[in-house]
């Protein structure tokens, strides 16, 4: 191959889905891109951090992410935010108005569906943000896809004069494959013009930008009929056709390679009119959709027989061999004569529980609330200490949504019923959640003089998404200084008395449980802010390791309610006490080359068996 033609080769990269969307957006030439740490989304944001030629950013919540980006697309520079699929129902106000505002520059929304719950609290559908406001739905289903699909968003944006979604789901997010990329474009901004009719969305302004956005939905319905985007595939067998969508399109072909298949990339509006030419050339129209069947229901209104939810699950995801089952059934095969799936081997081992790391600073926090359990009722939140509801702790009663913690702990207190009126009320609620929406809620608290105890684990990091920084640690994006929030300042300033305000050590123990019994029966809101780094971060400094005395240890077990998991269990026996009374004893090791020198099952040792280990001795896990 000549210089000339291997010069026009595309470069071709092994990309996930989050990285691929990432170099889309930087080839479109966009300026701010923002977004708060989210699974399955939250590399977007962090591999747009590795170009410097973008203003990338994270946002204290979703939110203020899209505001930020929305006020760069006002200048006409183009625009990216993303967000994992709950961080929508934050940002939903800024959305659903922007609808009817429009754009400037592109305006691009990724929104990454966590189908199968892998770490969310709920599932859900994120295409109906597009008919609930009006907007295009873009669908990839690999990589490859989302890279260029992406790039598309911002010229349709620009074309339609609206926002548009790119709906990513986990599986996209994070399965890598071959991407042929490109170079970046360059897009100047053509810099803020005043227009009030436009920007100012009053209801007098608003009403008159409606038939705009009713013009648009019949332009983007006819754009959907023709689009490239949306296209049918040919089958040898037409027995069955499928009309699908994102990744669930790689799992039809996979379990039916020989049948035609409808493939929609541009979702919303629905190309209705093509589908139904499809349907005219098939046996049965099947419908496969991850989560929810709005596909199949607007061709269900249309007047099209269609196959659907009646036969494929309505939650996660939809592997191969749940649709070759499914069409089995239709068939009217037994479950027995339909292919059954290859579990993987993993499924016959013992399930590991999900638990903390060894020497998180939750361990001491959680192990302190345990101790009071019978006395007090505990309103937890989202993040890595939400840990603390399972065993051996069972310290926290709640977890709604991103910071809930101090709402509901309010509400404990004002709805307390008999049984609860001399328990004490946590809000127990991570340092980057306070900072996504949980500092409204201790304004609140303060404002109605909740009886309650709110405790910030501040760890300096968000630390359930991979520990990125945020507003608190003092740290931006890419690692450089920037300002950062004083919490114990913070919650005097939001008008908790500075008595009620303390600053403790998880790691001590003994001062974390005085502590923590000292303001739990205090009458007016207090705040303790837990203030230790993940021991995942580069902010985190080991101590000397731990072992156990093996001659000294008698077996109390003390150091297992702190729930470390580089305590192991060597063996038990049950011991018969007066009365008849069993009482489980456990002697214990240390697993050294895990140990980070914490030192909190050292505090709870009554035998004293534990001491700094002998570190000649130590083999590295690695080299185990």
């Amino acid at each position: 191959m000549n210089a000339i033609a291997e010069a026009i080769q595309p470069v071709r990269r092994f990309m996930s889905g989050n990285e691929a969307i990432a170099r889309g957006v930087w080839e479109a030439g966009v300026r701010v891109a923002t977004a708060y740490p989210g699974t399955p989304a939250t590399e977007i944001l962090e591999y747009l951090g590795t170009y410097d030629d973008i203003h990338a950013n994270w946002s204290p919540n979703e939110k203020v992410s899209l505001e930020v980006a929305i006020g760069a697309s006002m200048c006409g520079s183009r625009a990216f935010c993303a967000m994992k699929h709950v961080g929508m129902n934050v940002a939903a106000d800024a959305l659903m108005t922007q609808t009817l505002a429009g754009v400037v520059g592109g305006l691009v929304i990724a929104i990454a569906d966590d189908v199968g719950m892998s770490s969310s609290q709920n599932e859900q559908d994120s295409r109906y943000w597009g008919r609930f406001a009006h907007l295009p739905i873009l669908e990839p289903a690999d990589s490859q896809e989302a890279y260029s699909m992406v790039m598309q968003a911002f010229e349709l944006s620009e074309q339609f004069d609206c926002p548009v979604i790119v709906r990513m789901t986990t599986r996209i997010c994070h399965v890598k494959g071959v991407v042929a990329v490109g170079e970046r474009q360059t897009h100047a901004a053509a810099g803020f013009t005043p227009n009030p009719a436009q920007w100012v969305m009053v209801p007098g302004n608003a009403k008159k930008r409606l038939h705009i956005q009713h013009q648009r939905d019949l332009t983007l319905r006819a754009f959907s009929e023709k689009t490239s985007l949306n296209y049918s595939q040919a089958g040898s067998d037409n027995q069955y056709g499928f009309v699908t969508s994102g990744p669930a399109y790689n799992h039809v072909k996979e379990a039916f390679p020989d049948a035609p298949v409808y493939k929609i990339g541009f979702s919303h509006p629905l190309p209705v009119e093509s589908i139904r030419a499809f349907a005219g050339g098939v046996g049965t129209l099947v419908v496969v959709e991850e989560t929810e069947p709005l596909i199949e229901m607007e061709l269900k209104a249309a007047g099209l027989s269609v196959v659907g939810k009646d036969l494929l699950p309505a939650t996660g995801e939809l592997p191969p061999e749940v649709l070759s089952r499914a069409i089995c059934t239709l068939q009217g095969e037994t479950l027995e004569q339909a292919p059954q799936p290859v579990l993987p081997a993993v499924e016959a081992l013992f399930p590991r529980p999900p638990t903390m790391c060894v020497s998180c600073p939750h361990l001491a926090v959680f192990y302190t609330l345990s101790r009071l359990r019978k006395r007090a009722n505990f309103a937890g939140d989202i993040g890595c200490y939400t840990l603390g509801a399972g065993q051996p702790w069972n310290a926290l009663d709640t977890c709604i949504c991103m910071g809930s913690a101090l709402g509901i702990g309010l509400g404990m207190d004002l709805g307390r019923g008999e049984s609860d009126q001399d328990k004490g009320i946590f809000s127990i609620i991570g340092d980057s959640t306070f900072l996504h929406l949980g500092i409204q809620g201790l304004l609140d608290l303060v404002y109605n003089q909740g009886n309650v105890t709110v405790m910030i684990l501040d760890n300096s990091a968000t630390g359930m998404t991979g520990g990125q920084n945020n507003h608190g640690n003092g740290k931006d994006l890419r690692g450089k200084q920037a300002p950062k929030v004083d919490f114990a300042e913070l919650a005097i300033a939001l008008g908790v008395a500075r008595e009620r305000v303390h600053v403790v050590d998880p790691y001590d123990l003994p001062v974390l449980y005085k502590t923590v019994k000292q303001e739990m029966v205090a009458s007016v809101p207090s705040v303790i802010v837990a203030k230790r780094p993940c021991v995942l971060t580069e902010r985190f400094t080991a101590r000397r390791p731990l072992m156990v005395d093996a001659d000294k240890c008698n077996g109390c077990a003390n150091c297992l309610s702190v729930g470390c998991p580089a305590i192991l269990v060597t063996h038990r026996e049950t011991e018969v006490r007066k009365g008849g009374r069993e009482v489980m004893k456990a002697w214990v090791r240390i697993e050294s080359a895990a140990c980070t020198g914490c030192d909190i099952c050292l505090q709870t040792c009554g035998p004293d068996a534990m001491a700094p280990a002998d570190l000649s001795k130590i083999t590295p896990i690695a080299d185990s």
